[in-house]
């Protein structure tokens, strides 16, 4: 973007990816601190089942911290934090994540 103060309506519906092009979902709303005039968070709906398998039931969102977002275009693209909070399966796995 290039600095021009934007609506925030504009972010509903745009698709949000990981650094790494990793699909995450859809932005269906915001949260804002009024107070300070800034977005605290975004809303995701239409999720990556592959990253949201045990996290959430059908139907569901999350919401996402707004720190985790690196850049806002035609697409929204976060830290690949996301990926990363998926459970390993089993516990070995467990040991060479941690």
């Amino acid at each position: 973007m290039d600095g021009t103060p934007q609506e925030i309506t504009t972010l509903v519906g745009r698709e949000v990816y990981s650094n790494n092009g990793v699909f995450v979902g859809e932005i269906e709303d915001v949260r804002l601190n009024v107070d300070a005039c800034a977005v605290t968070g975004l809303a995701l709906g239409e999720l990556n089942s592959e990253l949201f398998t045990n996290v959430t039931e059908g139907g569901q969102g999350v919401m996402i911290p707004y720190r985790w977002v690196r850049a806002v275009g035609d697409v929204v693209l976060i830290n690949d934090i996301i990926e990363r909070l998926q459970q390993p399966e089993n516990e070995e796995d467990a040991e060479v994540v941690a």
